[in-house]
């Protein structure tokens, strides 16, 4: 069993930065990777960005490149995403989610990508 878990939302004005955190804990290989996802009120789930454990390759929503950053920790049971000059529309509560590579052509930016998810973490951004 895996477990995930997100911390670091809040509120903030726009142009600040806010970083959140997600814990991976459980039976875990160096094959596996992290992803965030946000969902704002009234809209569907969506990829915000997300990093493989073993080469640490990331990826990126083309609305958030430049100003988010996907990163892990050392042990690789620690991932944040770094956001800087947040706007409004980044209100949502965003979601971490791990999986383990189930091919050799694997994807990282859908919903059905994922095995495991967190309960999510709120950030608000006022104008």
């Amino acid at each position: 069993q895996v477990q995930v878990e997100e911390s670091g939302g809040g509120l903030v004005q726009a142009g600040g930065s806010l970083r959140l955190s997600c814990s991976v804990r459980g039976r875990t290989t160096s094959s596996w990777y992290t992803g965030w996802f946000r969902q704002a009120p009234g809209n569907g789930r969506e990829f915000v960005a997300s990093i493989t454990w073993s080469r640490g390759r990331t990826s990126y929503a083309d609305s958030v490149r430049d100003r988010f950053t996907i990163s892990r920790d050392d042990v690789k049971t620690s991932f944040y995403l770094q956001m800087n000059n947040l706007k409004p529309g980044d209100t949502a509560v965003y979601f971490c989610a791990a999986s383990p590579i189930r091919s050799v052509y694997y994807s990282t930016k859908t919903i059905e990508d994922y095995q495991y998810w967190g309960q999510g973490a709120q950030v608000t951004v006022s104008s």
